[in-house]
């Protein structure tokens, strides 16, 4: 089991994911996810899907994990008969929080460049 096709398989299910949920995930609680990484297990067993949204609001969150967690079954479903592997991992999906930590860094930056000016 080669280091390299753990990375490759990585990349392979955050295309296909997303491309799934543009494609093939019509619930509206899922529209606006970005997915930012994906980690699989050594053993290719599990998949952790890491998404950020745009939205720091709870209630959004709690609305797109949901939609997520109901989407999971079609999006495995999908990537088992697209991924070229024996067996389809479990995939959970997490939101990722340094996604938005990183957009507040921004957004205080930008507000205190504006108060110097």
């Amino acid at each position: 089991m080669a280091h390299y096709r753990v990375g490759r398989l990585e990349q392979e299910i955050q295309r296909e994911v997303n491309d799934i949920l543009l494609k093939r995930v019509r619930d509206p609680r899922v529209q606006g996810v970005t997915l930012t990484g994906v980690e699989v297990t050594g053993d290719l067993q599990q998949a952790t899907i890491y998404y950020s949204i745009l939205s720091d609001d709870k209630k959004d969150e709690e609305t797109t994990a949901k939609g997520l967690a109901k989407a999971t079954g079609l999006i495995r479903g999908e990537l088992g008969s697209r991924l070229s592997i024996y067996k389809t991992p479990e995939i959970k999906f997490e939101l990722d929080t340094s996604v938005q930590y990183g957009d507040k860094i921004d957004r205080l930056i930008n507000k205190l460049k504006r108060e110097e000016q």
